[in-house]
């Protein structure tokens, strides 16, 4: 298909310039990147219709239990409600923790806004192994409006999917998908410690989180050594 594209040179010489003043350099370097920009949008697109096209992941056989906002215990199968498809995020406020995770806060807060619309298509539920009370108050605490949190019961969940260890847990992003009355893994971010390039934090690609993402866009880009805080 890609063959039947537009070579992406050809679209970005039709490039017109928003401000009049541009140099020859500046000009020839924003053309050569906008060209670069879209088969970075088709390859994106081609990492989006790989991941849909993943054949069907391993069926969740433990019987994990977790405590809703209503306090009721409920297992992974609820959570989906009448959706097919049930997007999660694991995020670092364990019950040893003050305060939760900064950069879990951005990336929830960033969502929140988007959850209504999320929950249209599908379920989305924040994990954590905090009382759901506690995990509730501190969203009242931000403002956030549209996000249900989810207290795990117990470690096994945090400690199977390799969250809890030893110096800490760390955050996931998994998406399961409804197969009848069983729950099949779809997909779960897995771009660890190990897989990060030198001179870079650990992220997924896409990069979900809208703070990098934005930054990303700025002369400086993302700093090496600045993250955000619960409070300025």
């Amino acid at each position: 298909m890609d063959q039947q594209l537009t070579p992406a040179a050809d679209m970005a010489a039709h490039r017109q310039p928003a401000f009049p003043g541009e140099s020859a350099d500046y000009a020839k370097a924003r053309q050569q990147l906008l060209a670069a920009e879209i088969e970075f949008r088709r390859h994106m697109t081609r990492l989006t219709a790989q991941r849909q096209a993943l054949p069907p992941g391993p069926l969740i056989t433990k019987d994990y239990r977790f405590k809703d906002e209503q306090g009721f215990e409920v297992g992974l199968l609820d959570l989906f409600g009448d959706k097919d498809v049930l997007v999660s995020y694991y995020w670092m406020y364990g019950p040893e923790r003050e305060r939760p995770c900064p950069m879990c806060t951005n990336w929830i807060g960033a969502v929140d806004g988007n959850a209504s619309d999320i929950k249209q298509r599908v379920a989305y539920k924040i994990l954590s192994r905090s009382p759901v009370e506690r995990q509730f108050a501190f969203a009242q605490e931000r403002g956030w409006r549209n996000t249900d949190f989810i207290q795990t019961i117990g470690d096994d969940y945090a400690r199977d999917l390799d969250l809890l260890q030893p110096d800490g847990e760390y955050p996931a992003l998994i998406v399961y998908r409804r197969d009848g009355d069983q729950v099949r893994l779809f997909w779960m971010s897995e771009m660890g410690r190990d897989m990060a390039d030198p001179g870079q934090d650990p992220r997924d690609a896409p990069d979900i989180a809208a703070l990098w993402s934005i930054l990303d866009l700025t002369p400086q880009g993302r700093p090496a050594d600045w993250y955000p805080k619960l409070r300025y």
